[in-house]
C-alpha cells in the first residue's frame, strides 16, 4: 500500500532537474505577471476596460503558466478640463502603479501627462485676464470648457472611447 505522500514525490519526480528548473522559472514569472496586471487593475479602478489579458507559456509539466499580460485603460478626455486633469492623474497612477513598470506602462504614464499638460493650458487660458485672446477659442464667447462639451457629446453618442493597454 502506498502512502499519500508517495503519490506526490512519483508525480513530482517524472520531471528531469532541468525541467523542473524551468517549472519553477515559469511559475515565478507567472507570479510576477499576475501581480503586475492586478497592480494596474487596483489602481485603474473606473478606467479599466477590462481585466487582465494573459500570454501563456506551457511549461514541461504541461500546465500553462502566465509569461505577458496587458490591462485595457480608458485613456479618454473628461468633459472639462478639470475632469481630464482628474483623469490624467488616476490613468498615471494605474499606468505606474507595478513596482517594475514596463516600456509600455511608462509610454501610458507619458501619455497621461501629456493630457494634464493640455488640461492644464486650457484651465489657464480660461481664466480671465484682461489680455487680449490668443487664439480662436479663446476668442470665442463660450471658450474652452463649451470645446469640450461640444466634444464629450459628440462622442457620447457614438460611444466612443479611446483604449490603452498597460
Amino acid at each position: 500500500m502506498r502512502s499519500p505522500g508517495a503519490a506526490g514525490q512519483a508525480a513530482g519526480s517524472a520531471l528531469s532537474e532541468s525541467d523542473q528548473q524551468v517549472v519553477n522559472r515559469l511559475q515565478a514569472r507567472d507570479r510576477v505577471v499576475r501581480a503586475h496586471e492586478s497592480a494596474h487593475m487596483a489602481a485603474g479602478s473606473g478606467l479599466i476596460t477590462h481585466g487582465a489579458s494573459f500570454t501563456y507559456e506551457t511549461g514541461p509539466d504541461g500546465k500553462r503558466y502566465a509569461v505577458g499580460g496587458e490591462v485595457g485603460i480608458d485613456v479618454s478626455q473628461g468633459r472639462t478640463p478639470e475632469e481630464t486633469l482628474a483623469r490624467a492623474e488616476r490613468i498615471r497612477a494605474a499606468a505606474l502603479a507595478p513596482t517594475d513598470p514596463s516600456a509600455q506602462d511608462r509610454q501610458v504614464a507619458s501619455q497621461a501627462d501629456r493630457m494634464a499638460m493640455e488640461a492644464r493650458m486650457e484651465m489657464s487660458s480660461a481664466e480671465p485676464s484682461g489680455d487680449a485672446p490668443d487664439n480662436e477659442i479663446s476668442a470665442n464667447a463660450s471658450g474652452p470648457a463649451a470645446s469640450y462639451a461640444a466634444i464629450a457629446s459628440a462622442s457620447a453618442g457614438s460611444g466612443s472611447r479611446v483604449d490603452t493597454y498597460a
